[in-house]
Formats: structure tokens, C-alpha cells, sequence
């Protein structure tokens, strides 16, 4: 049974936008400052660069294929199918993850630690239960939290750049710097590939999905662009790389202390917009690697009235419940980055051999595109890139066990 096609152009966009302006943009820039110094809007325009070159070969890849799973989908058909596994593991097990990670921050803000780990656990049973019902009433949730997030990030942005302007940089940022901040605010913003996983359920796809995954990004690097301004404006670069909380500190900085539990709202609110999204981009890769049988067949099962990959979605929650409950995965997910990029390395490779109708961009984006990948691949850190590698490699393991099996 297939998913059905729910979703129209805004809906699309709203989904993205949920996935890239998510809790990274309360927290991204610090550590990205501590990296560039006083280029740190030079690393967000190369991160913009390489993230619009994957864009790129998302939305010519969705046009011609848009069916749910994304990269997986594209590497299978493209490529071969262990390219496609590669892409479809690396996502699924890095992104879920992911979701650990981001319910344990929206708790870290929402309630006192002792709450943290139950609240995570609501949190991730309320979002899983508002996928089950439709892909549309994930649409409707994500446009509230969207423009939630969006109205506290125009407060943070307003007071600092009407505050007065912060000390200038005492040092210079090396190329390599710049580089790695670029990587870090890359991640922050990575989620426009989540439409295109969810390819079966936008209408006319060849139209929409391209035009919504570019809209998306536009807007979230012109977000990401205005609150790296203000902060920088409102704290300097050097005040910015040593901050725990900057949006905080810059509504500090300015004077409008009435505006910091607004700052932690809507970071709140950002985690959970990021969750909702990643379990729908999660579910949609899972019941295409599950119809291949690169999952156990039983999770490509479409719910009959709600038209969801419902089995995998109540799989992924009881494993991201498991994981809250467990370990704390906010710093320890490295190896999700290293996952990103081999994700949309594969996807530029896979958009490097369309022809004729198909192609609707110049091979050289995807050619940047895959450089990007390797070039932000080579600033991680070194533990980032062993748990990268150790995740891949058992997803080999898993499948070439499968194949001799079977």
C-alpha cells in the first residue's frame, strides 16, 4: 500500500523549515564563533554554498523519483543498492539519534532536571501519536511551531541589533577555521532533505518538492543569516565563541531581560519542531528500506485510514524512549554528522548521472556539492568520525549477514 499524497507546496516548506531552524540556531553559533572569530558569517556563506548544492541534487533527484526514502531511494536507483543502503542506514540510525538527542533538549528546557528524562519521553510519545494520525496534522504542528520559533528569533534579532554594539575580534580566523565553523552551522540547518524523503505524500512532486526544498533553505539561511548579524553586532565574536546560551546573552546584552524566558520557549518549542520532523523523515526511510527488505519487511506497512508508515513510527518512538530513558545523546552524536554528509555525498553522486529531461541543474553544483561533503567531513573531530565509521560499518555487517541468509 502506498502513502497518500496530502501534502501541497506550503505544507512542504513548513516541514522543512521545521527541520532546519531547529534547536541548532539557539546553540550553533558559539561554537561556530569560537572556530571563525570574526568570519563567522564567512563560514555560514560556505555552509549556505554547499547546502544549496545538495539542495540541489535532492530536488532533481525528488522530481524524478518521488516516492518515500530520499537519498536510499536515489543510491538504489542511481547507483546500486548498496550505495542506496548506505545512504538509507547512515540517515536512520544517525537521525534516530538525533531524535534522542533533541527531546532531551527540548526537556533540558522545558522542566528542572530531576523531569527531564519523563518529560523527554512525553514528548517523544505526543509527536509520535500527532505522525500516526496523518502526515497533514504533522503539517499543522510544524507551521504552529514554526512561526512560534520564527516570532522569538525576531524579538532575539530586534534587541540585538538595537543594543549597543559588542567589543571587536582580538584575533583572526585560519581558513581551516572558517572551514569548521561552516560544518558545525551546516549541521544546524541540514533538514531540507526531509522532504524529499517524504516524496509520496506531496502532490504533483515534480513541481512541488524541488520548489519547496529551495524555498526552504532560502529562508533558513536568510534566518540563520540575520541572527549570526545581530549576535555578532550585540556580543562580538570573542563575548559569542565564549557563550553557553548566546540568544540569551544577547537579550541580556541589550537590556530586554523581559526576553529570556522567551529565548528558552522558543528553543523549547525549536527542539520539538526538529523531533516532529525527524520522526517523519525517519518513519518514510524505514518503509522504503523495509519494502527492499534492508529492514524487517514488517515496518513497510501503510496504516489504512491515517495512510502512515505506522509500524515504524511506533518502532522508532519505542527506540528513541529507550535511548532518553538510557544514555544522554546530546553530546555524543557525532557520528549523525558523519552521517549527514556521506548521506548527501551519495545524493550528489547519484544526481551526477541523471540525463536529458531529468537534469535541471549544471553537473558542477553536484560536483561542489560532493567536494563540500568530503572538505566538512575532514574538519569533524576525530572521535566524530570513528563513530561514524563504526555505526557504517555495522550497517555492512547487518546487511551482508542478511544477504548470506536469505
Amino acid at each position: 500500500m502506498e502513502l497518500a499524497r496530502r501534502l501541497g507546496p506550503a505544507d512542504a516548506v513548513v516541514i522543512g523549515l521545521g527541520s532546519m531552524i531547529g534547536a541548532g540556531v539557539f546553540a550553533a553559533f558559539a561554537p561556530a564563533a569560537r572556530a571563525a572569530g570574526s568570519l563567522l558569517l564567512a563560514g555560514l556563506a560556505v555552509a549556505a554554498v554547499v547546502a544549496y548544492c545538495n539542495a540541489t541534487a535532492s530536488a532533481q533527484l525528488a522530481a524524478q523519483y518521488p516516492t518515500s526514502g530520499g537519498t536510499y531511494v536515489y543510491g538504489r536507483e542511481r547507483l546500486g543498492e548498496w550505495w542506496g543502503y548506505v545512504a538509507g542506514w547512515g540517515f536512520v540510525v544517525g537521525k534516530t539519534a538525533s531524535c534522542a538527542a533533541m527531546a532531551l533538549t527540548f526537556a533540558a528546557y522545558a522542566v528542572p532536571a530531576p523531569w527531564q528524562r519523563p518529560a523527554a519521553v512525553v514528548a517523544v510519545l505526543a509527536l509520535a501519536a500527532v505522525n500516526y494520525r496523518g502526515v497533514t496534522r504533522t503539517a499543522r504542528l510544524a507551521m504552529i511551531i514554526v512561526v512560534a520559533v520564527l516570532a522569538v528569533l525576531a524579538v532575539v534579532a530586534t534587541a540585538s541589533l538595537l543594543g549597543p554594539p559588542g567589543p571587536e575580534a582580538a584575533r583572526g580566523a585560519s581558513p581551516y577555521g572558517v572551514l569548521q565553523s561552516a560544518g558545525l552551522l551546516f549541521f544546524a540547518f541540514a533538514g531540507y532533505a526531509r522532504i524529499a524523503t517524504m516524496g509520496e505524500e506531496v502532490r504533483e512532486p515534480q513541481r512541488t518538492i524541488p520548489r519547496a526544498i529551495l524555498t526552504a533553505l532560502a529562508l533558513a539561511v536568510g534566518v540563520y543569516a540575520v541572527v549570526g548579524v545581530a549576535l555578532l553586532h550585540i556580543l562580538g565574536p570573542e563575548k559569542l565563541a565564549a557563550s553557553v546560551a548566546p540568544l540569551a546573552d544577547a537579550v541580556h546584552a541589550a537590556g530586554w531581560n523581559w526576553a529570556a524566558p522567551l529565548v528558552r520557549v522558543g528553543a523549547a518549542l525549536a527542539s520539538l519542531g526538529a523531533l516532529l520532523a525527524l520522526i517523519a523523515g525517519i518513519g518514510r526511510t524505514a518503509l522504503a528500506m523495509a519494502r527492499h527488505d534492508d529492514l524487517p519487511r514488517w515496518l513497510s506497512a501503510v496504516h489504512p485510514r491515517y495512510a502512515v508508515p505506522h509500524r515504524a513510527e511506533i518502532a522508532l518512538a519505542v527506540v528513541v524512549c529507550a535511548l532518553v530513558l538510557t544514555v544522554d545523546l546530546r553530546g555524543a552524536i557525532g557520528f549523525s554528522s558523519f552521517g549527514v554528509l556521506v548521506y548527501y555525498l551519495i545524493a550528489n553522486l547519484a544526481a551526477w548521472t541523471q540525463t536529458g529531461a531529468d537534469r535541471r541543474y549544471p553537473r558542477i553544483l553536484q560536483a561542489l556539492g560532493a567536494l563540500g561533503c568530503v572538505a566538512l567531513v575532514a574538519t569533524l573531530p576525530w572521535p566524530a568520525v570513528v563513530g561514524g565509521l563504526a555505526v557504517f560499518g555495522v550497517g555492512l555487517l547487518y546487511r551482508t549477514l542478511r544477504l548470506r541468509l536469505t
